[in-house]
C-alpha cells in the first residue's frame, strides 16, 4: 500500500500537464542541472511544462505529454533568433567539462541548430525539376550523398539539407538560391556551333586590356592579391579571380600541336568545361596546322598508316552480309571519325598516341578486319586482285603492306612489280581500250 501511495503522488507530481509545480524538491534538484543545459540550448524556459520531467521518468516510459513540445521542436522561428541560439550554445559548450555526455549532448544541438539555420536560408523544396536559363539546361538533383561544390559561391553543396540543379550540357553545379545570378551562358552552345580550339600558346594580352577586372564576373583583381588575385588561365591567356579559377589543371591543346607538351596547365573554370566538352571532338587537321610533327613523332606516321588501311578495308565491309551482321564497324564507335577520313584527329586521340594506347587498340581492331577479309569471309576473298604485271597467284588487297594501288583504276600490284614497270598500268590499258572501242562502234555500224 505504501508503494502505491508514493506511485500515485509521483504521478500527479510529474505526469499532469496542467501543473506547473514540481511536487517534491528532491526531484527538482536531481533535474535542474540537465534542464538547465537542454533549455538554454533550445531557448525554452523552466516554466514550460513539457520538459519539466525528469529523465528517469521518460525511461520508465510513463511520461507521455501530449501537450508538451517535442523535444526537436526549436522555437526560433526566424533567422536572427537561431543565430542568438547558435551563439548561446557555443557559449555552453565551451563551459561544460570537455569529453562529457553533456557536452556531446550540446554539440548535437547545435548541428541541429545550424541545419534548421541553413533550411529557413535555402529555398523550399516546391522548386520545379527544369530550369532553363542562359541556354542551361538545369535538372534538380535527388542525391543526397553526393558532396559537391557550388560554381557560382564556391561554397560546398550539402545534399542533404540544399536543393541543388546541375546543367545537362556543361555539367555546371550550383545551389538553388545561385541560379539568377550566373552570368555566363552554357559552354555547350558554343562547342555546338563554333567548335574549334584557341591554337596560339597562352595569348596573353595583360589586366590592362581587361581594365583590371576579371573577365568573366568583372570583380576587381590584381596581382598583388588586392582586393582579389589574379590567376592566369593559360588556355586563353585571361585573367580570373579565385571564384572563377580554381586552379584546375587541363592538357592545353596548342601545346600538343606545337610542341608536344602535355603537361597540364593551370586553366578557369569556363575553361576547363569547355576543354571537357570539347576533347574527344575531331576538330585537328594535323597536316595543316603543323605538318611538321609528323617528322619528329613516329607513332602519328603509324597510326596514319593504320587508319587508312581501314578507310581501305571500309569498302568491303559494306558490301560484305556477314559484315554488316556481325557490325565490325562498330569496334571503332568510339572513334567514327577513323572511318570517315585520316587527317581528323580528337585532343583525346593525341594524348592517347602518346601514351601508346591508341596504338595498341587500333592494332588489334587492324588485325580484326584483316583477318575477316582475307580468312573468314569467301565473298571478301573473292574480291581479291591478282598482279597482272608478274602474273604469280597469290591474292593481294589494297591494305597489305608489300602492295601498291593505281591511283587511276585502284588496281592491286606488287610494289616491287609496281615500280619496276615502266609501262602503263595494265587495267587503266585494258579499260581505255574498251572505252574507244564503245565509241568506235556506232559510228562504224553507221558509215557501214
Amino acid at each position: 500500500m505504501e508503494c502505491d501511495e508514493k506511485l500515485v503522488r509521483f504521478r500527479q507530481a510529474h505526469l499532469n500537464p496542467f501543473n506547473k509545480q514540481l511536487g517534491q524538491g528532491q526531484h527538482d534538484q536531481e533535474a535542474g542541472d540537465d534542464l538547465s543545459c537542454r533549455d538554454s540550448l533550445l531557448g525554452l524556459s523552466h516554466g514550460d511544462p513539457g520538459f519539466q520531467c525528469s529523465e528517469r521518468v521518460m525511461d520508465l516510459g510513463l511520461a507521455e505529454d501530449h501537450f508538451s513540445r517535442p523535444v526537436g521542436l526549436f522555437l526560433a522561428s526566424d533567422i536572427q533568433q537561431l543565430r542568438q541560439a547558435i551563439e548561446e550554445c557555443k557559449q555552453v559548450i565551451l563551459e561544460l567539462p570537455e569529453h562529457s555526455e553533456r557536452q556531446k549532448d550540446a554539440v548535437v544541438r547545435l548541428i541541429h541548430l545550424r541545419l534548421k539555420l541553413q533550411e529557413l536560408k535555402d529555398p523550399s523544396e516546391d522548386e520545379p525539376n527544369i530550369r532553363v536559363l542562359l541556354e542551361h539546361r538545369f535538372y534538380k538533383e535527388k542525391s543526397k550523398s553526393v558532396k559537391q561544390t557550388c560554381d557560382k559561391c564556391n561554397a560546398i553543396i550539402w545534399g542533404l539539407i540544399q536543393t541543388w540543379y546541375t546543367c545537362t550540357g556543361c555539367y555546371y553545379r550550383c545551389h538553388s538560391k545561385c541560379l539568377n545570378l550566373i552570368t555566363k551562358p552554357c559552354v555547350r552552345s558554343k562547342v555546338s556551333h563554333q567548335a574549334e580550339y584557341e591554337l596560339s600558346i597562352c595569348p596573353e594580352t595583360g589586366l590592362d586590356s581587361q581594365d583590371y577586372r576579371c573577365a568573366e564576373c568583372r570583380a576587381p583583381i590584381s596581382l598583388r592579391g588586392v582586393p582579389s588575385e589574379a590567376r592566369q588561365c593559360d588556355y586563353t591567356g585571361l585573367y580570373y579571380c579565385g571564384n572563377c579559377h580554381w586552379n584546375d589543371l587541363a592538357i592545353i591543346p596548342a601545346r600538343v600541336i606545337h610542341n608536344w607538351d602535355f603537361e597540364p596547365r593551370k586553366v578557369s573554370r569556363c575553361s576547363m568545361r569547355y576543354l571537357a566538352l570539347m576533347v574527344s571532338r575531331p576538330v585537328l587537321k594535323l597536316r595543316e596546322i603543323n605538318p611538321l610533327l609528323f617528322n619528329y613523332v613516329e607513332e602519328l606516321v603509324e597510326i596514319r598508316k593504320l587508319r587508312q588501311d581501314i578507310l581501305l578495308m571500309k569498302p568491303y565491309f559494306i558490301t560484305c552480309k556477314e559484315a554488316m551482321e556481325t557490325r565490325l564497324l562498330l569496334q571503332l564507335q568510339d572513334r567514327q571519325h577513323f572511318v570517315e577520313n585520316d587527317e581528323m584527329y580528337s585532343l583525346q586521340d593525341l594524348v592517347d598516341i602518346q601514351a601508346g594506347r591508341l596504338s595498341c587498340s587500333l592494332t588489334e581492331i587492324h588485325t580484326l578486319f584483316a583477318k575477316h577479309i582475307k580468312l573468314d569471309c569467301e565473298r571478301c576473298q573473292a574480291k581479291g586482285f591478282v598482279c597482272e604485271l608478274c602474273k604469280e597467284g597469290d591474292v593481294l588487297f589494297p591494305f597489305d603492306s608489300h602492295t601498291s594501288v593505281c591511283t587511276d583504276c585502284s588496281a592491286v600490284f606488287h610494289r616491287d612489280c609496281y615500280y619496276d614497270n615502266s609501262t602503263t598500268c595494265p587495267r587503266c590499258a585494258r579499260l581505255s581500250l574498251r572505252k574507244q572501242s564503245l565509241f568506235r562502234g556506232p559510228s562504224a555500224e553507221e558509215q557501214a
